[in-house]
């Protein structure tokens, strides 16, 4: 049995080491096919996503290239674990798909440098970040925090496992179909740029969730478009973390 209450309150004690001991030397208690999973920070205090942050994709939406990130947030009701639905809400057909790397802060910090970056890291999971794109248009906050668009997990592989994101692939596949495809090395802004830029607007904290962009390929800039359906299965693979599994049904 572990003292902490959630995987947050355990990086906000430090308490990574004791959690990999218990792992490592107990028992299970259940299988895993007997649990349902939630996100592994359920209710982070911060989920910071990034916007155009690989070439390629502000090459198919015509977007420029700013010396700055773009940022914005999600709410915690977006939030949803691996294997359960993404919901595509009553008020728009216009959902899309969008892979990522999310980062997972594992100590406070504010005003952090690049070369202090990774010592901030926790460990790396994987993000689906839905959109709806036609309320994107008028607002990027509106278009990306319908409840339940954000599945996110399964698992959090931390950095004694990876100690390099950047050399890592992402393939996002819809219906057994590869949609989208990257090297994680192919992100504008790297990791630690990031960390060192959002520390700067906002102290990060233990848990908080880090999206950090999602490459090319998505619905949206096909031709005709390629919007989300109910019934629709998806998965976002990132090799070294898993895969995150999701499927669509539509709002009751």
């Amino acid at each position: 049995m572990t003292r902490f209450r959630s995987l947050r309150e355990a990086l906000d004690a430090g308490g990574i080491d004791e959690l990999a001991m218990i792992a490592t030397t107990g028992e299970a208690a259940l299988a895993l096919a007997e649990v349902k999973l939630l996100p592994p920070i359920p209710d982070p205090d911060k989920v910071l996503c990034i916007g155009i942050n690989y070439g390629e994709h502000a090459k198919e939406t015509g977007s420029a290239i700013s010396d700055s990130p773009s940022i914005f947030s999600r709410l915690n009701n977006t939030l949803v674990a691996s294997g359960d639905p993404i919901v595509r809400p009553k008020a728009s057909e216009q959902l899309d798909f969008e892979g990522e790397l999310a980062v997972i802060i594992g100590r406070r910090g504010r005003y952090i440098t690049e070369a202090q970056a990774f010592d901030h890291v926790a460990g790396y999971s994987i993000f689906f970040d839905g959109s709806v794109r036609d309320f994107q248009k008028h607002s990027v906050t509106a278009g990306k925090n319908f409840p339940a668009t954000g599945p996110f997990g399964p698992v959090i592989a931390t950095t004694d496992e990876i100690p390099d994101p950047h050399r890592l692939t992402m393939t996002t596949r819809l219906n057994g179909e590869t949609v989208q495809h990257t090297g994680i090395d192919e992100m504008l802004r790297p990791v630690e740029q990031l960390i060192a830029y959002l520390s700067t607007v906002t102290e990060l904290v233990p848990g908080d969730v880090i999206a950090t962009g999602t490459p090319s390929g998505v619905g949206a800039r096909r031709t005709p478009p390629l919007w989300l359906k109910p019934g629709d299965q998806l998965e976002v693979e990132i090799d070294g973390i898993g895969i995150l599994r999701t499927h669509v049904v539509a709002e009751e």
